[in-house]
C-alpha cells in the first residue's frame, strides 16, 4: 500500500513505528504535502499491504521500501521520517543506499543498543513480555474486548478525516497481533543486524525524543523504572544525532513516544521544514 500526494522534492516518506499503519500518519503527511511530495507506505504484513511472514529483517524492510519507490516512480532522494521502529528502519535504510537519502527525521526511534544499555532489570522485563507475547499468540478478542477497543479508537481517531476514520479503526482491530509480531527479532537479529550495518550517512538529521506521558509506557514500566530508561535513551539519541555533522537532538516534554507526531506535529513539522531548508509549510 502507497498513497503519494504533493508535488516537488525531496519526497517525504513516513516509516510507521511498529503496531501502528500509515494512515496513523495521515495528518501530517497532508500538511507536508502541501510544501513537498509526500509519501504514505505499509510494510509487508503491515496495514493494508499484503499478508507476508512475520517478523522480518532490517534487510528485508528496507530492500522492499527500496523497490516500491523505484516501482511507484517516487524520485530521490527522499527525507526519511521514521518512527519508532520506523526510525530504526530509516536509519538503516540511510546506512544501506546512502545516495538515496537527503535528510533523516527520527521520531523517538528505537536504538539497537537500547536494552544492551538499560538497566538488568529492564532486560529481565522485556524478556518475560516477550515470552508472555508468544503464549498469547492464538489468544482471541470477546467480542466485548473488541467493542470497548472500537470505542477507544473512534475517540482516539476523531480528529482523523471522515473517510479515513472508520476503516483506520477496523483495520486496527483486524491487525492487533502485527506489533507484537513484527518485534519477536528486535533486540536479538534485528539489533545485531543495525550494529553491523555501515556508517551513518552524514546527512541532515534530526531526531526528536519524546519525555512526556505515554499511556502505554506508564502501564508496561514503574515509574523510577521509566526514568532510567528515558535517560538511556536520551543518551543513545544524543550519540545518533552526533553521527552526522549535520544532526540535532531536539527533546519533547509534552509528548509520549507512541503518538508523538499528533500531540505535537508542530514540532514535527518545523523538524521537517528545517530539512528541507524551505517554510512554506504552515505550522499553525
Amino acid at each position: 500500500m502507497l498513497h503519494r500526494t504533493g508535488e516537488g522534492g525531496p519526497a517525504v516518506v513516513f516509516l510507521a513505528g511498529s503496531g501502528l499503519m500509515s494512515l496513523d500518519y495521515v495528518n501530517l503527511h497532508d500538511r507536508v504535502a502541501e510544501s513537498t511530495t509526500s509519501v504514505l507506505y505499509d510494510r509487508g504484513g503491515t496495514g493494508w499491504s499484503e499478508p507476508t511472514q512475520l517478523p522480518r529483517t532490517a534487510a528485508e524492510v528496507t530492500d522492499e521500501l527500496r523497490d516500491l519507490l523505484r516501482v511507484a516512480a517516487v524520485p530521490g532522494p527522499y527525507l526519511l521520517v521514521g518512527h519508532s521502529l520506523g526510525g530504526a528502519y530509516a536509519l538503516h535504510y540511510a546506512r544501506r543506499f546512502p545516495g538515496d537519502v537527503a535528510g533523516l527525521l527520527l521520531l523517538d526511534p528505537f536504538h539497537e543498543d537500547m536494552a544492551a544499555r538499560a538497566p538488568q532489570q529492564v532486560r529481565d522485563r522485556l524478556d518475560a513480555m516477550m515470552e508472555q507475547m508468544r503464549a498469547q499468540e492464538t489468544l482471541e478478542l470477546t467480542e466485548e474486548q473488541i467493542q470497548q477497543s472500537r470505542e477507544q479508537m473512534q475517540r482516539h481517531f476523531a480528529a482523523w478525516p471522515p473517510p479515513v476514520r472508520g476503516p483506520l479503526v477496523e483495520r486496527h482491530l483486524a491487525t492487533w497481533r502485527v506489533g507484537t509480531q513484527e518485534n519477536e527479532n528486535l533486540y536479538d537479529e534485528v539489533a545485531e543486524e543495525l550494529r553491523r550495518a555501515p556508517a551513518t550517512p552524514d546527512v541532515p538529521t534530526i531526531v526528536l525524543s519524546a519525555l512526556g506521558h505515554d499511556a502505554t509506557q506508564a502501564h508496561l514500566w514503574p515509574a523510577e523504572l521509566l526514568r532510567e530508561i528515558n535517560d538511556a535513551k536520551l543518551a543513545l539519541h544524543a550519540e545518533l544525532a552526533a553521527e552526522s555533522r549535520h544532526g540535532e537532538h531536539r527533546v519533547l516534554h509534552d509528548a509520549g513516544h507512541g503518538w508523538l507526531h499528533e500531540e505535537r506535529p508542530d514540532a514535527v513539522l518545523r523538524a521537517v521544514v528545517d530539512l528541507l531548508g524551505r517554510g512554506r509549510v504552515d505550522l499553525r
